[in-house]
């Protein structure tokens, strides 16, 4: 069957399932398309892996074509993903890593196994082909402004460079290329996700320029090194993603410098407090009702996600206010200072809370 013949069949479901909703109570016309093919369910966001391609020995990148409800991301955001492991689904968050111009509607998330990740370590070893996935829209304000600044810095570090990937091949196929300097931090060559492309395009265009910083021989980079690497570092506009030390240190030299604003950084995970490692318990998430057993220094958002829970995530830094929920009972410990607090209604960042004793939270 040619494309256009699918488009076709595709265009046809859906128009006959909008006008024979009311004979189908009361299942909806969406949940019958949604058995023919899980891609046309406008009701749960779905995705169907379609390649699978090695970037380094721990990191592939996936093609992914969207279903039904996607929306186009901005070149710099991120979505999450729903992944069943041995019959559990977990949800990660992502950054994309496609260009949002790509012309076949395909989209692509880069993943770097973790030692400890049950999902990670699936998407790189184990997803096959065909697999299909849950998907969120994209989400994420670590984007480029239109238009795009003149001078442009990158400062990334491991799978730092997935969202910045998704930023230089948008500027490629918009045939855009400012001035640009790239800094990258990996411990060897070969872990150079996108190593490859990176350098192709560096070869291309003579105003990209790409310093590759090989942790293990050369040591880390530190931004003591900017004023060499790159002169005119504080007049550019800046998108720096990679470990929390790196990035507290920039925001503190960006501020001291007085130029905060053209400093622009990618948080995943809140810079826990060394007072923290206090008690947990179990965790009843409403209204679905799941409940697993927390630690005292594991986010509420992680022990959701690992528990299959499809919890409300933005930033992850408890700075953007997305990962939120109520409190209905117990009490949780700020990650972040160690405080320990909780009223019934209150409604608490899931991201930067753990479990002080038994807790139930709405979502």
């Amino acid at each position: 069957m040619t494309a256009l013949a699918r488009t076709s069949m595709d265009g046809v479901a859906l128009r006959v399932a909008d006008t024979v909703g009311w004979l189908t109570t009361p299942l909806m016309p969406d949940d019958y398309l949604g058995l023919i093919n899980p891609l046309w369910s406008s009701r749960k966001l779905r995705g169907r892996v379609e390649a699978v391609h090695a970037e380094t020995k721990d990191a592939v990148s996936l093609t992914i074509r969207p279903g039904r409800g996607w929306t186009a991301h901005r070149a710099g955001q991120f979505i999450r993903v729903g992944v069943d492991v041995d019959g559990v689904r977990h949800w990660r968050t992502y950054s994309l890593s496609s260009a949002p111009e790509r012309a076949d509607g395909r989209v692509t998330i880069t993943v770097k196994a973790a030692p400890d990740g049950i999902v990670s370590t699936h998407l790189v070893h184990r997803i096959e082909p065909g697999t299909v996935i849950g998907l969120t829209r994209p989400e994420g304000g670590f984007v480029l402004p239109q238009p795009v600044p003149s001078r442009l810095l990158f400062v990334t570090a491991g799978s730092g460079i997935t969202p910045v990937m998704a930023m230089l091949r948008s500027l490629v196929r918009r045939g855009e290329m400012p001035d640009v300097i790239l800094l990258h931090s990996v411990p060897r060559r070969e872990e150079v996700i996108f190593g490859a492309e990176l350098r192709r395009l560096a070869g291309r265009f003579p105003n990209l320029r790409l310093h590759e910083q090989y942790t293990r021989s050369g040591g880390r980079l530190s931004l003591s090194q900017l004023p060499d690497l790159c002169p005119d570092w504080s007049k550019r506009g800046v998108w720096m993603c990679g470990p929390p030390g790196m990035l507290e240190e920039a925001e503190t030299r960006w501020r001291e410098a007085g130029i905060a604003t053209r400093l622009h950084v990618e948080h995943f995970r809140p810079v826990v407090a060394a007072s923290t490692r206090g008690v947990g318990g179990r965790v009843r998430f409403l209204p679905s009702g799941q409940e697993a057993d927390a630690d005292g220094a594991t986010p509420l958002l992680v022990v959701g996600e690992d528990a299959g829970v499809l919890m409300p995530s933005g930033c992850r830094m408890g700075i953007c206010y997305s990962c939120t929920g109520r409190l209905r009972s117990g009490r949780v410990r700020d990650l972040r200072t160690g405080r320990e607090h909780g009223e019934e209604g209150e409604l608490v960042q899931t991201c930067v809370s753990a479990a002080a004793g038994p807790v139930e939270i709405e979502l």
